[in-house]
């Protein structure tokens, strides 16, 4: 980020005049590969989540990601924790939805090659 663009974001900070997004509408469930947010996580929704899953994860405040362009960074819950989300028991779809966002990490720039380096051998 250039330092007329920090000085201008910390004048908008300064001035109150940024305002954190409101929640979007509940949606239908999105497509295989589409992204859902909550606050800093998101997930990419995969083969096998049901419907009654996503109601779920709508009252959780879970939503569709759509912002473009959305050039904030986001912690990713794993694929796997994603694919244990949907194959465990409703009653305990709490409780893995905490654990996979404790385990969420933010996926490296492209622009670090070490931070790549690390990333593809965790995967």
């Amino acid at each position: 980020m250039n330092p007329v663009r920090m000085l201008l974001h910390s004048l908008r900070r300064a001035l109150r005049i940024q305002r954190a997004r409101a929640v979007p509408p509940r949606g239908p469930k999105p497509r295989v590969g589409r992204r859902a947010v909550f606050g800093d996580v998101r997930i990419t929704i995969q083969p096998g989540l049901s419907d009654d899953l996503w109601e779920w994860l709508l009252d959780q405040g879970w939503r569709e990601w759509s912002y473009r362009p959305d050039r904030r960074r986001y912690r990713e819950i794993s694929s796997s924790w994603v694919t244990r989300l949907i194959d465990c028991d409703p009653a305990k779809r709490a409780e893995v939805l905490k654990d996979g966002v404790a385990n969420a990490r933010h996926r490296p720039r492209m622009s670090d090659p070490e931070a790549m380096a690390v990333y593809i051998e965790i995967e």
